[in-house]
């Protein structure tokens, strides 16, 4: 049967959104669908892997880690579920969409050149991401959202301390990385726990995580400074409620606001699904959505 792929993001693509991740997992979903292949989703998340390594993860839902596996062919690679998403439905994840351009170094070449030139990656793939995972999954089965945040941004600090390291050099942040990683921090010290958290991947957009509970104190101070950019209008953008008295510095709001284009707020979701609306028409073109 031959196949006519068509597929939109409601998110941009190729920018360090995992748009990759998506859009493989969409794909090799659909077509298990469509073949009517018995597979569970462990088993696709190997087929999806190999698009984009992320992708894998996003064959299901809830909170979910990467199997690194022991075979040399990376046959045992696979996605497995840490928790469903019934068992921690209160986090929520501001996304601060700081640039939708395509990004200068994509994903995978940069990885294969930080493994190939980083003196820090063998230290961080053999020791320290083992031991995070482990905390971070009794950080998720405890729902202990200090620990879950404190190892987010520590880990994300280190993966770009590696792309630093690497040769030459890979600068996937930007000012306006770092502004949202202060707005964080400022947030957290006026709290006197950590309520919020960042993590940025292979790109300069910050993703904070925060729980429902506190969502006015981390998400409404980024509601505030950015009410003029578009995303709140959004199931979960609406209901938060702006708090001016974040007491951000000044440099930082500036920056975030002549930076940040757009927000999308979201929170923990379920895997593919299956829908009844088509990117093709009878005749295989593709439609407008």
């Amino acid at each position: 049967m031959p196949l006519h792929l068509v597929s939109v993001n409601n998110f941009p693509t190729a920018a360090g959104l995992a748009s990759s991740a998506a859009g493989f997992a969409a794909l090799v979903r659909a077509i298990a669908n469509l073949y009517d292949l018995p597979h569970s989703p462990t088993e696709l998340s190997k087929v999806a892997r190999q698009g984009s390594g992320s992708a894998c993860r996003s064959l299901m839902g809830g909170y979910v880690a990467w199997r690194a596996g022991t075979a040399k062919d990376g046959s045992d690679s696979v996605a497995e579920e840490v928790a469903p998403v019934s068992h921690w439905p209160e986090m929520r994840a501001l996304i601060l969409v700081v640039s939708a351009d395509k990004k200068g170094v994509p994903s995978t070449a940069g990885m294969q050149t930080t493994v190939e030139t980083s003196t820090l990656f063998p230290s961080r793939a053999n020791d320290i991401v083992p031991k995070r995972m482990a905390e971070m999954e009794k950080a998720i089965q405890e729902k202990d959202f200090p620990t879950f945040a404190k190892i987010t941004m520590m880990d994300s600090n280190s993966f770009h301390a590696v792309c630093l390291d690497s040769w030459p050099p890979i600068h996937y942040l930007n000012d306006v990385s770092r502004a949202a990683m202060n707005a964080v921090e400022t947030i957290n010290k006026r709290a006197g726990e950590l309520v919020a958290a960042y993590t940025f991947d292979a790109g300069p957009n910050a993703v904070i995580y925060y729980q429902e509970k506190d969502e006015t104190t981390v998400a409404g101070v980024f509601k505030y400074v950015l009410q003029a950019v578009g995303g709140w209008d959004s199931e979960y953008g609406a209901a938060i409620r702006r708090n001016e008295r974040g007491g951000l510095e000044s440099k930082s709001v500036m920056t975030m606001k002549a930076g940040i284009s757009r927000v999308i707020c979201t929170g923990v979701g379920g895997g593919p699904e299956q829908v009844d609306q088509h990117l093709v028409d009878e005749r295989g073109r593709p439609v407008s959505v």
